[in-house]
């Protein structure tokens, strides 16, 4: 079977790297000369508005899928007028803008925090005096990793904050003090079956991910799940979904999805009886999940701007190193390790070690 992927970035390529040893061949579209997935398979090098490579991507891909949701959700409805994709663009179209999802989440009486639309500084000025201030601005759309996206705690801050992302459509979300965020993996084939990986524990800083920690019977681990269910079901969604939530008074509130394979799901690639890539390629392809079961305790830390030696990153005991093969930039994801232990304790030294080599 040949694997048609919109995007040629590391998921792509760790989707790669899980379906070869299931016999699958890949295909990616990408429009960047150097992708790194493609030393991984064929690189169509076009846009993703390019009907014509599209085409051609239909034409030889058996199903295709997308790797980030930056993809135009009308690339998505196009191919699907000649191969089989998925998530559906629906799906797309609900993730990639943030107030779908939230209309969506409230829609299936998922709680979230208070938001607002936000069309110009007028609708601005008005949304924070109804939901006040400390509030979190973003763009309605292509905002990831802390981009786009305004952090307001006085009201200065608000003050042409619609000017400073663009004047472009946004959306304003009230400050939610939680104790924690978690994300959700989860998995639907396309016979409806569904699986859960266990709830990660995620830490943020500057709007990226830099650690995350898989759980062990979190207490709100079924909540979670039933939350992710409805929104599965709503979608009529195949392949692997992320949910990440906010912890607070003891509940969940929902932050987004993602419909994609997903940074705080890495660990699942030692961590797990079978990883959330392939897992992703299993529910596209028709075929049974596999299991979602956690081997020892594990983890997973990024690299961003650059990866250390591989010398250093390999002698921790533990320790798997993932480099993607992109050219080092700041801010910019360009590998990750994961760590399996055995218990909790050498988990957290193990997780000491990595982060002594990636502190200034």
């Amino acid at each position: 079977m040949k694997i048609g992927v919109i995007g040629g970035g590391q998921l792509g390529r760790m989707l790669a790297l899980a379906g070869t040893p299931l016999g699958q061949q890949f295909a990616f579209l990408d429009p960047a000369p150097d992708a790194c997935a493609q030393a991984l398979g064929e690189h169509i090098r076009a846009d993703y508005s390019d009907r014509d490579h599209l085409r051609q991507l239909a034409d030889e891909a058996d199903v295709v899928t997308f790797e980030f949701e930056s993809v135009p959700a009308e690339t998505v409805a196009f191919l699907s007028q000649f191969v089989p994709v998925f998530p559906n663009a629906e799906s797309l179209r609900i993730a990639r803008d943030r107030w779908f999802e939230k209309s969506m989440f409230q829609d299936l009486d998922i709680p979230t925090p208070e938001f607002a639309d936000i069309q110009s500084q007028d609708n601005l000025d008005a949304a924070v005096k109804r939901i006040g201030l400390p509030a979190v601005m973003k763009t309605r759309t292509l905002g990831y990793d802390g981009k786009g996206q305004k952090v307001l705690r006085h009201p200065e801050d608000v003050q042409d904050a619609f000017a400073e992302l663009g004047s472009v459509p946004c959306i304003l979300e009230g400050f939610v003090p939680f104790t924690g965020e978690v994300s959700l993996i989860a998995v639907r084939g396309r016979n409806g079956e569904i699986a859960f990986y266990p709830l990660v524990h995620n830490t943020h800083e500057q709007g990226i991910l830099r650690l995350s920690v898989a759980s062990t019977e979190h207490p709100l681990q079924g909540l979670a799940e039933d939350y992710a269910h409805r929104v599965l079901q709503q979608l009529d969604y195949v392949g692997v979904l992320a949910f990440e939530f906010f912890e607070i008074d003891g509940g969940l509130k929902a932050n987004e999805i993602a419909p994609r394979v997903h940074n705080s799901g890495h660990w699942t690639i030692e961590g797990a009886e079978c990883s959330q890539f392939e897992n992703h390629l299993r529910a596209i392809a028709g075929l049974p999940l596999g299991s979602t079961a956690k081997v020892g305790e594990s983890a997973m830390l990024n690299f961003i701007g650059e990866v250390p030696a591989v010398e250093k990153v390999t002698a921790i005991s533990n320790c798997h190193l993932h480099h993607y093969g992109k050219a080092f930039k700041s801010g910019r994801k360009v590998g990750h390790a994961t760590l399996r232990c055995a218990d909790s304790m050498t988990l957290k030294a193990r997780i000491d070690d990595v982060q002594r080599l990636i502190q200034p």
